[in-house]
């Protein structure tokens, strides 16, 4: 299996499960959020990302989701908030940072493609390194293809 460098955010599309583990070094504490990511083509240069899971830590068991767009803008693409900021560069393989105030998050999407005659990908990761005077955690989301019986 091979891990490319320029992926077409459109090749994502569909359902992913994953996992996301959160290491919070601040608080001393792990969290894990199982869910879904649904990657909607709402054009040739818009995706609409939308997870939802529960996140569980402490003992506790809450509902969580959030919205993000990865759009074509000036011939590349990136990664927005919901309401249109931009996040980061739509970069697998490399690097990407994101200011947040005095934090900085630091970032890598890592795709994992099947060595089938129809190259697809099997499987990504989203790390995210935050440090800063207000947070000090990482961050891992694995998103695999769905399981027998439900349709990317």
């Amino acid at each position: 299996m091979t891990a490319p460098h320029t992926l077409d955010p459109l090749a994502l599309v569909g359902r992913w499960d994953f996992t996301r583990t959160i290491d919070d070094r601040l608080a001393g504490a792990q969290s894990t959020v199982v869910g879904h990511t649904d990657l909607v083509a709402e054009s040739d240069e818009h995706v609409r990302w939308h997870e939802e899971g529960i996140l569980y830590s402490d003992g506790r068991e809450l509902e969580v989701f959030r919205n993000l767009h990865v759009v074509l803008r000036d011939g590349a693409w990136i990664v927005t908030f919901e309401d249109g900021r931009f996040f980061h560069p739509w970069a697998p393989g490399e690097q990407v940072e994101h200011p947040c105030g005095a934090d900085v998050y630091v970032g890598r999407i890592t795709a994992v493609e099947s060595d089938a005659p129809a190259s697809t990908v099997v499987r990504w990761t989203v790390q995210w390194k935050v440090s800063g005077p207000h947070k000090d955690y990482t961050m891992t989301t694995f998103l695999t293809a769905p399981t027998a019986g439900s349709a990317r």
